[in-house]
């Protein structure tokens, strides 16, 4: 109970002090949930439909693992750039079409950069060329967990009508991915990646700040405002927390410390309902642009930052530390993936990529229909859907670009 009201006293503060944003900071939804029992340890509106953002992501990784663990793909398949990948808004990694890179490659470079042309390019890679299949099948996973309030229409979280979540279910799918591939922990926490000469830091402020921070994946776009799926691990108990909707990053790293905080505080045992006990949403999600993304938005950021210099308490938490030492760096690069079709295992770019394969023209008619023709055809596709062969028979609806 006492936590409950730590809590409690924790956002009517949050909510005074961000007057200027009344309705961002009201729009902060919160979950802790127990990962080792599911026990809603605390929550604030966490069933409200929210735009996912960058969370969208942690999809994307959890339908990737799902297809590694059922053997479908392997840690080097082939991730390649496409056209349509290459064309993402920002963030992203910049890659040119044609660029080749191992899937568990791709993954850190998607999680820790947010990179969006990389989650498409691995969407339509292990969805046989087709990113409508790999949504299709997180919008199954989704289903599968629980996830009533959740829809997505992209891999990457961009902006778009149908993509929706919510506090709750983007906490049930962060205890899935701690409970169903622990040996994955690592690809959600790293610190920092490195690409050439440079340094590419994750945009969770939690990790290497917070005692015990280890993932999950940040998101933001103006309607959204900035969200957080954060996890923290002491004692052998782990914590899955969601901040959805602050007014800034250093506003949603510190009400996440405090929702951990108030989680490890709490005994499960004194708790009696679980993640999949509360009620489902409906409606549309909330859109917070014009509180986010106005002028006074902007200023109350602005604002934040500059106390940050005077502040003595990181992000004005008494649960962070600031980071002395440089962040644990893994070092990314295309190439050293197995072969594909119509590629050779190890490149980084793919030959005379989009280029159609000319075949020859049929002597006879009945050769319209013979296997010369079938293979020139699948090499076609293939140079247009490249991966389309990875996931077989799991790919029910293809569709040629």
């Amino acid at each position: 109970m006492r936590a409950k009201a730590q809590l409690r006293s924790f956002v009517l503060a949050a909510l005074m002090a961000a007057a200027p944003l009344a309705g961002a900071a009201e729009a902060a939804n919160s979950i802790a949930i127990d990962v080792a029992t599911g026990k809603v340890l605390s929550q604030s509106n966490a069933t409200q439909r929210w735009y996912p953002a960058s969370t969208t992501k942690l999809m994307t990784a959890y339908v990737a693992l799902k297809a590694l663990e059922e053997g479908t793909v392997q840690l080097d398949t082939p991730i390649v750039m496409t056209r349509d990948a290459a064309r993402q808004a920002p963030s992203k990694m910049g890659f040119p079409p044609g660029s080749v890179m191992r899937l568990d490659t791709a993954l850190r470079m998607m999680l820790v950069k947010s990179a969006n042309d990389v989650a498409y390019a691995i969407a339509q890679s292990l969805g046989g060329g087709s990113a409508e299949v790999f949504v299709g099948a997180m919008n199954r996973a989704a289903a599968d967990l629980g996830m009533q309030d959740t829809h997505f229409i992209n891999p990457n979280g961009l902006p778009g009508d149908g993509q929706y979540s919510s506090a709750k279910d983007l906490g049930i799918l962060g205890v899935a991915i701690r409970r169903q591939f622990p040996a994955f922990t690592d690809y959600f926490s790293t610190e920092a990646i490195s690409s050439g000469q440079a340094l590419i830091k994750n945009g969770n402020g939690l990790l290497g700040r917070y005692k015990g921070a280890d993932g999950m994946k940040t998101g933001y776009i103006c309607a959204s405002g900035f969200n957080l799926v954060a996890s923290a691990t002491r004692d052998n108990r782990t914590i899955v927390a969601v901040v959805v909707g602050a007014e800034g990053p250093i506003v949603r790293e510190r009400l996440a410390a405090e929702v951990i905080e108030n989680g490890f505080n709490t005994n499960p045992r004194s708790i009696r309902e679980t993640v999949e006990d509360l009620p489902h949403s409906d409606g549309p999600p909330a859109d917070i642009s014009a509180a986010v993304c106005s002028a006074a938005g902007r200023t109350q950021r602005a604002n934040e930052r500059e106390s940050e210099e005077t502040r003595t308490e990181t992000f004005g938490s008494p649960y962070m530390t600031e980071m002395t030492r440089p962040p644990a760096t893994v070092p990314v690069a295309l190439g050293g993936a197995a072969a594909g079709r119509g590629f050779d295992a190890g490149i980084s770019m793919i030959a005379a990529y989009g280029i159609p394969i000319p075949t020859p023209r049929p002597t006879q008619a009945s050769e319209a229909a013979g296997t010369d023709e079938t293979r020139a055809l699948d090499a076609r596709r293939a140079e247009a859907r490249p991966g389309a062969d990875i996931l077989g028979d799991r790919v029910t609806a293809e569709r040629t670009r």
